[in-house]
């Protein structure tokens, strides 16, 4: 994500760095390169003007002209002010209310509203301990109701009985009834929406919010159509008054140019950022962590946490008392791939880790994601006494798990070749880390 941008910005923190002494002149460039660069991400006009200014106006003081790196100072002015207009701080859901919480979700078709209500009522259940009741209220798509009931199955959440042809009024209405006697404490209304603004769309969802009267009001919005993103919160914002905005597919939007616009446009805080496919690919958002990673200076703090929820404690201390004996497996290699995997793609996660954005520019992620699939299906090809001692894959056992998993034998090779030198490595590793311990631990 804002791949154009960090490029931009980067270039122009490198013109810079060129100059021993800066002058006004290299500022007003600077400042107009950025301005260049917030418009080709597709950043709304205004905003990028008024960004610009507030970045110009500061660089021209004293301080950053007469500094021995200027381009520090630079890059220090640009953070603050991509993270204050981003929103300066993470804004939480606002659950603060009598249960159950009515939560009205709102939103285009096409913009991944249903699989995004799906994504929040796992974030509310697994990460705040919530009891979560889904509402299907879209009785106009076909299969929406469907869709919905086949997502809250998956993450084991209860779905709403919604009738085809039902009013979605009543539908609502009779729907946060049946969450108090469920003992629910938040409602999640999935809304209909339709390919573009109208007043039909938008009398409906102002009957709905009459009716339910929703504690809060948030908007799911792709943020892949750019300018078009903006212009639908601003729609939807002066009608029905946003409590805050959910982005999908950012992680697939290489300019970012709606996530630096919305906020300033309408007012309303990005809460949410859906990362992925996965039902577990929703990120708080952090305005402050997004912006050093638009200046290309990674986020270890999103990729601690993204660790942390794919790493269970005890299995750690496990895996460091086998590492330690010699007693790592493929079995728990294959557990620590599907761990990696569940943090993210490998390319964001690379670009979490300060500077490796650089290193890794040009290079083909898709390849490592891949060679990731491609390894574990090697290793699902085995038998569990094959993982457990692969000591005892001979030639024979090497082509039926080739044939298994759809590589030649020489893949396989390869692969049991490069299990045994990183499970040497891994173990010099949990040796280092483990001095100190205490008796019992190793």
């Amino acid at each position: 994500m804002f791949d154009s941008l960090s490029d931009k910005l980067e270039q122009t923190v490198k013109r810079l760095r060129g100059h021993g002494k800066i002058s006004e002149r290299n500022i007003e460039d600077a400042a107009r390169e950025v301005r260049l660069a917030l418009l080709e991400a597709d950043v709304q006009l205004e905003v990028a003007r008024d960004f610009t200014e507030r970045v110009r106006t500061q660089s021209l003081g004293a301080e950053v002209l007469a500094s021995l790196t200027p381009e520090q100072h630079f890059i220090k002015i640009v953070r603050a002010e991509l993270t204050h207009l981003m929103g300066d701080r993470a804004v939480e859901l606002n659950l603060s209310a009598t249960p159950p919480v009515v939560i009205m979700v709102v939103g285009l078709q096409g913009g991944g509203k249903t699989t995004t209500i799906a994504k929040l009522a796992r974030h509310l259940k697994t990460q705040l301990g919530r009891n979560p009741y889904l509402v299907p209220a879209d009785v106009y798509r076909p299969a929406a109701v469907e869709q919905l009931t086949a997502l809250g199955e998956q993450i084991g959440v209860p779905v709403h009985p919604t009738a085809a042809g039902a009013d979605p009024v009543t539908v609502c209405r009779e729907a946060r009834e049946a969450a108090k006697n469920r003992a629910c404490d938040v409602v999640l209304i999935d809304t209909a929406g339709r390919l573009h603004i109208d007043d039909a769309l938008m009398r409906e969802l102002e009957h709905i919010r009459a009716a339910v009267e929703p504690h809060q009001t948030v908007l799911v919005v792709d943020a892949m159509t750019g300018q078009d993103a903006v212009n639908v919160a601003h729609g939807f914002h002066d009608r029905l008054a946003l409590s805050g905005v959910i982005m999908t597919k950012l992680d697939g939007d290489a300019r970012g140019g709606a996530a630096l616009s919305i906020r300033a446009v309408t007012g309303a805080p990005i809460l949410f950022a859906g990362t992925g496919e996965k039902l577990d690919a929703l990120e708080v958002f952090h305005p402050d962590r997004m912006a050093t990673r638009i200046l290309g200076m990674g986020d270890v703090l999103t990729l601690i946490e993204r660790a942390e929820q794919a790493y269970d404690e005890r299995e750690a201390l496990a895996l460091q008392r086998k590492l330690r004996r010699n007693e790592f497996t493929l079995e728990d290699f294959r557990d620590q791939l599907r761990a990696v995997r569940k943090m993210g793609a490998v390319g964001d996660l690379l670009n979490m880790i300060p500077g490796m954005k650089k290193l890794t520019k040009g290079m083909d992620m898709s390849a490592a994601e891949t060679e990731l699939k491609r390894t574990e299906a090697i290793i699902n090809s085995m038998t569990r006494e094959e993982r457990d001692n692969a000591a005892i894959i001979n030639g024979s056992r090497r082509r039926r798990i080739a044939a298994g998993s759809g590589v030649t034998v020489a893949d396989v090779n390869k692969f049991l070749k490069q299990f045994q030198q990183t499970k040497k490595m891994m173990k010099h590793v949990a040796r280092f880390a483990g001095k100190g311990m205490p008796p019992g631990m190793g």
